[in-house]
């Protein structure tokens, strides 16, 4: 789709001369880095806590070090709860750049370097978090022994966010054509061992978008808990199949080392054997519940982005072009800027190489009533999802239901609670 089949929002631009106008948001993006260096920040506060309650030696600052140890648990704080709360209270952004000066706000690398820095902190996280997880003496730390199992669980978890989030970071390096930000995404990936999503969703899901076909795209009636496994085994099995019939067709084994596939699942065989050399077999149970917690999270977003909707099929029997109408967005500004325009998803999908710093708000597009973050612990729970989005779905659709995209085995059940037949 081109740039100029889509129409920009310009409700909220009074900017009289393009020319003059500035990114507000731009330094507002280094806090995308929040959550790559989230483990920090808690080890220096949960040190000082534990520092001035040794010193004075006063019960409501013992009290405070012991509960200190609740910021191991600062991945979820952040997800579940400050950045919904951030997102109620600034409300959407409203902003988009003008067209005149969207090519110099993609050349500036300002914006490229702010992306790049996750992937440093996330894997320097990831290593001290190893080191906390494994150790039997942290007394720098204020704690006699190694952590609890709460303690680190909680830690295994915020690295999990931080993995999460680093998919997505991997997933604006992923659609650029530059080398260097290629390979920085198979980096970002290795965490979570979710290298294939490198192909699958470049190649596959931007394809297939609001398709039943698409394993990426959740269907009305559809749970989360029923979507992740779907979500995850399609997308596993459409990358190999990708990566085959393009191996196929350049005459190479699909051993080769130019398999994305492969050479994404490489960089994971290195870090977790990294990880496994410096803290033996016991960081194992480490690895497997942040990998497993922050994949899961990506998929909660990929719920989120195209819950029923469904591109016709035109009389040729293809599906129609992806328009705004085919993704959910939310321009809330708080989760907005912790996961680089993500939800402006529309635009993203019409233009895939488009930079984060650019992306836009459309009117056309569906709107979710709050920020990803919000709407995560909502897709947790069934019930309350449905009775949030099913309406809204609906009313997209001018309450034609059968122009949704349903979940098959619901289909009939549907259809005859809206009156019509199956």
């Amino acid at each position: 789709m081109t740039t100029s089949s889509i129409r920009r929002d310009t409700s909220h631009d009074d900017i009289p001369d393009p020319m003059a106008w500035r990114d507000k948001k731009r330094y507002l993006w280094l806090l995308g880095l929040i959550p790559a260096t989230a483990i920090f920040v808690a080890l220096a506060l949960i040190a000082g806590v534990h520092a001035i309650a040794a010193h004075f030696d006063n019960p409501i600052l013992n009290v405070l070090a012991t509960l200190s140890a609740a910021l191991f648990w600062i991945g979820p704080i952040l997800v579940y709860g400050l950045l919904p709360v951030l997102d109620v209270f600034f409300g959407p952004d409203g902003s988009n750049p003008p067209d005149e000066i969207i090519e110099q706000l993609e050349k500036d690398k300002y914006y490229r370097y702010c992306i790049y820095a996750y992937v440093p902190f996330q894997i320097a996280s990831l290593f001290t978090a190893g080191y906390l997880w494994s150790a039997g003496d942290l007394s720098w730390l204020g704690y006699d022994h190694g952590l609890s199992l709460v303690s680190k669980i909680g830690l295994a978890i915020s690295v999990g966010v931080m993995g999460g989030i680093g998919i997505n970071t991997a997933h604006e390096l992923g659609h650029k054509k530059e080398n260097l930000e290629r390979w920085a995404s198979k980096v970002a990936l290795a965490q979570t061992f979710y290298g294939h999503f490198f192909i699958e969703h470049n190649r596959g899901h931007h394809v297939r978008v609001a398709t039943p076909e698409d394993p990426a795209t959740s269907r009305y009636g559809e749970s989360f808990w029923r979507f992740l496994p779907r979500s995850v085994w399609g997308s596993l099995k459409s990358s190999i199949e990708l990566e085959r019939k393009r191996l196929q067709r350049a005459e190479k084994s699909f051993w080769h080392p130019s398999n994305d596939v492969l050479n994404a699942w490489a960089f994971s065989i290195v870090l977790w054997g990294a990880m496994l050399a410096l803290f033996g077999i016991k960081i194992l149970p480490f690895m497997i519940i942040q990998a497993v917690y922050g994949f899961s999270l990506l998929e909660t977003v990929n719920y989120l982005e195209h819950y029923g909707l469904l591109r016709q099929k035109t009389k040729t029997g293809r599906y129609e072009r992806c328009t705004p109408q085919h993704s959910w967005n939310s321009d809330h500004i708080c989760t907005n800027i912790f996961l680089y325009h993500l939800q402006r998803h529309s635009d993203h999908h019409a233009n895939p190489t488009r930079r984060y710093q650019v992306l836009r708000s459309f009117d056309e597009a569906p709107n979710l009533p709050s920020g990803y973050a919000s709407m995560i612990t909502l897709a947790y729970v069934p019930p309350l999802w449905r009775k949030v989005m099913d309406h809204r779905v609906l009313e997209h659709y001018d309450g034609d239901i059968t122009k949704a995209n349903l979940q098959p085995n619901k289909r009939d059940k549907i259809l005859a609670a809206h009156g019509v037949a199956a």
